[in-house]
């Protein structure tokens, strides 16, 4: 058991029971024949304490011990990570960016930008997709060209935040 623990072990312990001065012996009523006992375990970034009886003291650490084992657990520190940046991102705003980042400047088909959006990350129903190239053309940002079925999408304009613009 101590080997597993690798940690810092406390036990404290309480007797409650009855002195009797006479006899100089303690009489424990049924509920005290077993002290409570608190121990403290601690392993890596693990904080536990136990309060149990006693006699189940080995059995109690075990469980945890074993509990531990099976879980490590999760590190709360923040972390730069792509996916937690993309929460609640909508089509709009991710072809927005690659607008704003110039990536319409040569035609592209709805499938060249699904694909893209994939590649980076976001799974949008081509339809979703298609509304929001819609949406974009009707507000002048972008210009559609070719027939139904074989629209090729580009920008009308740089973003104004965009090099190589006055």
């Amino acid at each position: 058991m101590q080997a597993a623990l690798q940690g810092e072990v406390s036990l404290t312990s309480s007797n409650t029971g009855i002195l009797d001065n006479k006899r100089n012996k303690i009489e424990l009523s049924e509920s005290e024949q077993h002290p409570m006992v608190t121990v403290r375990l601690k392993r890596g970034a693990w904080e536990i304490e136990i309060n149990t009886r006693e006699d189940r003291v080995q059995q109690a650490v075990e469980s945890v011990l074993a509990g531990m084992a099976s879980k490590e657990p999760a590190l709360v520190e923040s972390q730069d990570t792509r996916p937690d940046e993309r929460k609640g991102e909508t089509s709009r705003s991710v072809i927005t960016t690659m607008w704003k980042e110039g990536w319409f400047a040569s035609p592209r088909s709805l499938s060249e930008v699904h694909e893209e959006m994939s590649r980076r990350g976001y799974h949008y129903d081509k339809t979703a997709v298609s509304h929001t190239l819609v949406d974009l053309v009707r507000e002048g940002s972008l210009f559609r060209d070719g027939s139904m079925r074989n629209y090729q999408y580009v920008q009308k304009y740089p973003f104004k935040g965009q090099a190589g613009t006055s």
